[in-house]
């Protein structure tokens, strides 16, 4: 099979690694910006004619389509959010699947009536976190009979002898990005209340809660985006929930400093007027952080994904734990983030090569990939899912 992959950043150099070292795919034509650093990475590695490099403009439809055209069967779309729509639209014309890691779109959705029609498999959310966490998520709540409550966790942070800077945190994707995350709204219910959290509000003493992971440490634990969303998707009712969120792990200390900057409105989105120039206050930030935030080629991070479900199954209260810890690879280099992220997007984008998922439309990892062919992909990779179900009485400690 021939793979087409869009960006090639920290998470596309992991997708193209894996990429390469898959004996289904024949062919993979790369495509970044950056058109130098893409050859001369290529070049650096033992790839031989396997890959072929190319120069992309990705705000250009022109390129986009160009692209699409040399007759890949899958496309990985591993470009910024703000490229997405037209990307999907671009492989749904050209009729080619398409996998990436960020969030449906509005648009994304009005498409699948017509990517089903042209017999092509559209699958976003197919990174770590959204990704990973959704399979999970799935397979837990159908471990089920009724489900009382439903929390997920996705996280990158340092190992903790690699946590030495005031942050206690490092880059593994573009920190702006992260940033921009750091002033989000959310939705969680909290005692069967359904609780709408302002982006200014995500750091907040009430919002945020610890959680004990075994071989880390106490972590905390904040709101990351709208949880409720994935309820219909699950088949739950919201109004039988007890609690439901989406939360983010760092070390603690991390809130009370985000806290600060965001009281201190220096993650405002209004650009900020110094001497008659308007500055991007997140821009500003990233470029004079990201420099001391560098992880040193023997540092690691760590990638917790986690879910926790519990109901009942037949006339027992359960609770189901589903958990992914994941570090960096120091022989290879890539980042736990890298791992978890571009491997789980090259899985997908072979699933649907090789024909273990035959779905056709817009997909969600929640319930349209099979879990066991998807669990043991991410074995072969190294990334190892655990699970337990157990009565709430002897899961105590665990949460």
């Amino acid at each position: 099979m021939k793979v087409l992959l869009l960006g090639v950043g920290m998470q596309g150099k992991a997708a193209l690694h894996d990429l390469v070292h898959s004996q289904e795919v024949t062919k993979v034509v790369v495509a970044d910006r950056d058109f130098e650093a893409l050859k001369a990475h290529v070049e650096s590695k033992p790839y031989g004619d396997k890959v072929r490099c190319e120069y992309v403009d990705a705000a250009s439809a022109e390129h986009i389509n160009n692209l699409m055209e040399q007759g890949a069967e899958v496309a990985i779309d591993l470009l910024p959010p703000s490229f997405h729509d037209h990307v999907v639209a671009a492989a749904v014309k050209h009729g080619i699947h398409l996998v990436n890691a960020s969030y449906t779109t509005p648009k994304m959705k009005r498409l699948a009536g017509e990517a089903k029609a042209r017999d092509i498999t559209i699958l976003p959310e197919f990174g770590m976190d959204p990704g990973i966490d959704l399979v999970l998520l799935g397979e837990a709540v159908r471990s089920l009979d009724h489900i009382e409550e439903i929390t997920t966790y996705g996280a990158g942070f340092p190992e903790p002898e690699s946590a030495n800077n005031p942050l206690k945190y490092k880059m593994t994707w573009i920190f702006e990005g992260v940033l921009k995350s750091y002033l989000r709204a959310g939705r969680v219910i909290r005692d069967g209340q359904v609780i709408e959290i302002k982006d200014t509000e995500m750091f907040h003493p009430e919002n945020i809660h610890e959680l004990e992971i075994e071989g880390l440490g106490r972590l905390e634990a904040f709101p990351n985006g709208d949880a409720l969303q994935y309820a219909d998707l699950l088949g739950v009712e919201k109004s039988g929930l007890r609690n439901m969120g989406r939360y983010v792990l760092r070390w603690p200390g991390h809130c009370a400093f985000w806290k600060t900057i965001v009281d201190l409105h220096l993650l405002d989105n209004e650009p900020v007027m110094v001497d008659d120039v308007a500055v991007d206050r997140k821009g500003f930030l990233a470029a004079a952080i990201e420099p001391h935030i560098q992880y040193r080629d023997n540092e690691r991070d760590v990638v917790v994904v986690r879910v926790d479900v519990k109901g009942r199954q037949g006339r027992e209260k359960k609770h189901a734990i589903y958990q992914v810890i994941d570090r960096r690879d120091l022989e290879t280099g890539f980042t736990a983030m890298s791992r978890t992220v571009g491997y789980t997007t090259s899985i997908g984008a072979l699933m649907i090569g090789t024909g273990k998922i035959t779905k056709r439309g817009v997909l969600s990892p929640i319930n349209d990939i099979p879990y066991e062919s998807f669990a043991q992909e991410l074995r072969k990779r190294g990334i190892r899912i655990t699970s337990e179900l157990a009565t709430c009485e002897e899961s105590q400690d665990a949460t």
